[in-house]
């Protein structure tokens, strides 16, 4: 039986196949007309149907399941798929600023200036469209590949929009230099835009804690049981898919194994309600009494910083 595909692929395979549709009309238009805006938008289209195109790949290796090999699951390959696209667009962005130099000082005009505005007013309709879409399956799925997509999009829309206002200046007043600063401008643009694709990655990659909102409630969580006692040493970090909670708690010390299973069981299922969206894997660990100072003098020791978080 056929697998069926999920949203976050086939959120890939919508984009990239847009994409593509809008290199090629934008770089009909850009080659024809001498627009460096316009031609910098069709490179910027055409490593979007690059970086979707990878990316579908890279949630396909992410929803793989563990093996001994990788036992966590391969979900950190989203992350690596973010920094990788946030450099490219990086580069794409420098591009587009060299060639709006480039046009400003060989003084070349540019042509065709209402083909050109039909073309960006037509992706700015595509692409919107697009954004719509990728913003929901990022809210549904909570994916950073497909938030990195979406936002890259995005970014696309304002550029267009901004290469259309540089087109009728240019139509109204015959002033090329406009098309070159505003052409230059969309590259700082883009280049700032990638900065926060990359930080998101870097952060998935080294482990970063989960937002301090859900750190908190997982915490209550853990101290609003009834049997807890206190809890201590609680650790998190996500793949992008997965979340890994790890935390010890403290119950009786005459308590049944059974029934420490059953607490643990009990505080699982209210952590994994915070976010349905993601797979959970939570870790657990007993302790009849708190040891947390003893414990952090042996880490202290060892020179590692436990992170901490403890309800008092």
């Amino acid at each position: 039986m056929r697998k069926e595909m999920s949203p976050q692929k086939r959120a890939t395979v919508v984009s990239s196949s847009v994409a593509i549709i809008l290199v090629i009309v934008k770089l009909v238009v850009g080659i024809a007309s001498g627009s460096v805006a316009v031609l910098a938008s069709a490179i910027d289209s055409l490593l979007d149907s690059v970086i979707s195109i990878f990316n579908f790949f890279a949630i396909k290796k992410s929803e793989e399941n563990a093996t001994n090999q990788f036992q966590y699951g391969k979900g950190k390959i989203q992350a690596i798929a973010a920094v990788i696209e946030g450099t490219v667009i990086t580069l794409s962005g420098l591009f587009i600023m060299y060639k709006a130099v480039e046009k400003g000082l060989d003084g070349s005009t540019t042509k065709l200036l209402l083909p050109s505005v039909y073309a960006m007013v037509f992706s700015i309709i595509v692409t919107y469209a697009l954004v719509k879409y990728l913003m929901r399956i990022a809210e549904e799925t909570d994916n950073i590949v497909i938030k990195s997509d979406a936002l890259h999009y995005k970014t696309d829309l304002w550029s267009n929009g901004v290469i259309l206002i540089s087109l009728g200046l240019v139509y109204f007043t015959g002033l090329d230099i406009i098309d070159v600063i505003f052409g230059f401008a969309i590259g700082i643009y883009i280049i700032y835009s990638a900065y926060e694709i990359i930080e998101d990655g870097v952060k998935i990659l080294l482990d970063h804690a989960l937002e301090s909102e859900q750190v908190a409630k997982i915490g209550e969580i853990i101290s609003g049981h009834k049997e807890v006692t206190s809890y201590h040493w609680l650790k998190t970090r996500t793949d992008g898919t997965t979340n890994f909670i790890e935390f010890h708690m403290v119950l009786r010390p005459n308590m049944l194994l059974l029934e420490a299973h059953r607490i643990a069981d009990e505080v699982e299922d209210k952590i994994m309600a915070i976010d349905s969206r993601k797979r959970w894997v939570i870790t657990p660990h007993f302790d009849p009494y708190d040891d947390e100072e003893m414990n952090e003098a042996i880490f202290n020791g060892m020179r590692i910083s436990p992170i901490e978080h403890k309800n008092g």
